[in-house]
C-alpha cells in the first residue's frame, strides 16, 4: 500500500496538551514540516513562550529555549547573533507577544533581527483563564470584560501585522488563518517563505496566524471555526502586509 502521509520527524511522540479544537497543534505541525522540508533539522533553534504554548519545547524535535514572558524575541536575538548559521524562530501567542512582549517584538523588527516569529492570535488569554487580550475584539466577552470589550474605556484591538509592517526593519509580514484547509495550506506557504528568507540572510519576518480558543470562547470546536471566520477576519484581514522580497522582484509590497 502506498504511503500518502507520514508524520514529520520534527515532532516528538509526546501528546499535545492543547484543548480539543485549538489549532496550536496544526500550526506546530506546519512549522515542523517546513523545517524538515528545508533540510534544517539539525540547524534549528526554537524559543518557547509563556502561555498555552509554554510546553512547545516538548513537541519540537530540535533545540529549544524557554523565554520569560514576552521576551522570546530578545532570547532569539542572542541565539541568532552567536549562531548565525542556525534557523531561529519564536513561537508566541497574543498575550505573550502583543502585551508584555510588545516592546520586544517591535525592537526586534526595528533592528531587523534575522529571526522568524510565528504569532498565534486567538483574541484572548488562553492559559490563564480567558482574560481580555490586546487582540480581543470590541464587544467580545472575556472574564475581564464580562459585558464585552468597551472601545471607549479599553480601546480597540491591536493589529500586530499592520503595525510591524510600518517598521523599516521588518522584511516580511503576513497574516494567515487556521480555520479551514485552504487557509492552512496558505499558512504553511507563509511559514516556509519566512524561513527561506531567514536562510537567505534577509531581515526580520513574522507570520501571524488567526487561531481558535473554543474553551475560553465558550464554543464547540466547529462553532469556533465559524466564529473566527465571521468575527476575527473582518478585524484582522488575511494577506501579506509587507514583503520586501516581492518588492525587489517588482511585485506589490
Amino acid at each position: 500500500m502506498a504511503k500518502v502521509f507520514e508524520k514529520t520527524k520534527m515532532l516528538t511522540d509526546v501528546p499535545f496538551h492543547y484543548c480539543p479544537g485549538c489549532t496550536h497543534g496544526i500550526v506546530h505541525r506546519l512549522v515542523a514540516e517546513c523545517i524538515e522540508e528545508l533540510g534544517m533539522q539539525d540547524k534549528t533553534i526554537g524559543v518557547a513562550p509563556v502561555g498555552c504554548a509554554v510546553f512547545a519545547y516538548n513537541y519540537f524535535n530540535c533545540d529549544m529555549m524557554e523565554a520569560a514572558h514576552g521576551r522570546a524575541p530578545a532570547v532569539a536575538t542572542g541565539i541568532k547573533r552567536v549562531s548565525p548559521e542556525s534557523l531561529v524562530f519564536t513561537y508566541q501567542g497574543d498575550g505573550d507577544l502583543a502585551s508584555i512582549g510588545m516592546a520586544e517584538i517591535v525592537h526586534a523588527a526595528a533592528r531587523s533581527e534575522k529571526i522568524t516569529t510565528i504569532f498565534i492570535n486567538n483574541a484572548i488569554y488562553g492559559m490563564t483563564g480567558g482574560q481580555m487580550a490586546p487582540t480581543t475584539l470590541v464587544g467580545q466577552v472575556t472574564t475581564t470584560s464580562p459585558l464585552g470589550r468597551n472601545e471607549e474605556t479599553q480601546g480597540r484591538p491591536v493589529n500586530v501585522a499592520e503595525m510591524l509592517a510600518t517598521i523599516n526593519g521588518a522584511y516580511y509580514v503576513e497574516r494567515t488563518s487556521s480555520h479551514d484547509v485552504p487557509n492552512i495550506i496558505k499558512t504553511k506557504k507563509a511559514i516556509k517563505k519566512a524561513f527561506q528568507y531567514q536562510m537567505e540572510g534577509r531581515g526580520f519576518s513574522l507570520v501571524e496566524v488567526l487561531s481558535t480558543c473554543p474553551t475560553n470562547w465558550g464554543l464547540s470546536p466547529v462553532e469556533s471555526m465559524g466564529w473566527l471566520k465571521e468575527n476575527m477576519i473582518p478585524q484582522y484581514p488575511l494577506g501579506v502586509t509587507k514583503d520586501l522580497g516581492a518588492a525587489k522582484e517588482g511585485d506589490a509590497v
